[in-house]
């Protein structure tokens, strides 16, 4: 099956980080027929170097340029435009995709043709690959994730294969200040797309204490309230489960930062 990875990329990226990423997506049991790269607004001169150095070994590199940056939302829309085939996979310019990540994923395609979404769990790691910090798990199955989405994302993102079809029907990535991704899978979901989650982790997502700390704030603890209030509005949660998840996800959000990290690596792993 011929297939895209879709990537966006921007000026505070480390070059390192870019550099195992793509190399994780070139080292695959299965390669891409193309791997469609957004830069989002002007890149540093190390960052340009890694790309050309790939670009020049790599001839499935598709590069799109975008004059200013818009944020990730704007450019995966842009993105999607490049990519010439029916199934998308998502890629994260400082993850690690396992050598089977694609194999896996792709081969759930051949097998269910009516699944829309395949994700999995992921090894989230701080510093070295091999310091695994612990693993985000989603369920399986349709029904489980159409549930398990009223409370939590249902998906993991950066480790995402879906068709391209079902994601322009859907109207995109809309504008949403940090649930981009989760309002897509919401509105899918409504739209009646069946997903599947492969129970395994396929994806080493890098993180630290400031991955926990952005996720921290007033500011984010008002787009949550916000975005829940939201999905109400379009059916997908009622009024009870709105309030329940603004007292657990508001408190979440303003808590000390160390605090939120332990509940985020412990409890809610």
């Amino acid at each position: 099956m011929l297939f895209s990875v879709l990537m966006s990329l921007y000026a505070k990226e480390r070059p390192d980080f870019l550099r195992q990423s793509l190399d994780s997506i070139f080292s695959q049991t299965i390669a891409p027929t193309e791997v469609v790269i957004v830069e989002d607004g002007p890149l540093t001169t190390d960052l340009y170097s890694v790309l050309d150095e790939f670009e020049l070994n790599h001839a499935e590199i598709k590069r799109v340029v975008l004059k200013e940056n818009g944020g990730l939302g704007n450019a995966l829309n842009e993105g999607l435009k490049y990519c010439s085939h029916e199934i998308v996979a998502r890629m994260d310019t400082d993850d690690i995709a396992l050598p089977n990540r694609f194999e896996s994923q792709i081969d759930i395609f051949n097998t269910y043709p009516d699944v829309q979404v395949v994700s999995c769990w992921i090894d989230e790691f701080e510093g070295n690959p091999m310091n695994i910090v612990s693993t985000r798990k989603i369920p399986e199955f349709p029904f489980e994730i159409y549930k398990y989405g009223k409370k939590r994302c249902p998906i993991n993102h950066p480790a995402s294969v879906f068709r391209k079809s079902a994601i322009l029907f859907a109207g995109g990535y809309r504008h949403f200040p940090l649930f981009e991704d989760y309002y897509l899978w919401v509105r899918l979901l409504l739209n009646g797309a069946k997903f599947y989650n492969i129970q395994e982790s396929l994806l080493l997502f890098r993180s630290s204490s400031d991955v926990f700390k952005r996720r921290g704030g007033l500011k984010h603890a008002l787009e949550e309230v916000k975005f829940q209030n939201h999905i109400r509005a379009i059916g997908y949660i009622n009024m009870l489960q709105m309030v329940v998840n603004i007292t657990i996800r508001f408190t979440t959000r303003i808590v000390p930062n160390s605090l939120r990290g332990f509940i985020y690596k412990k409890l809610l792993r």
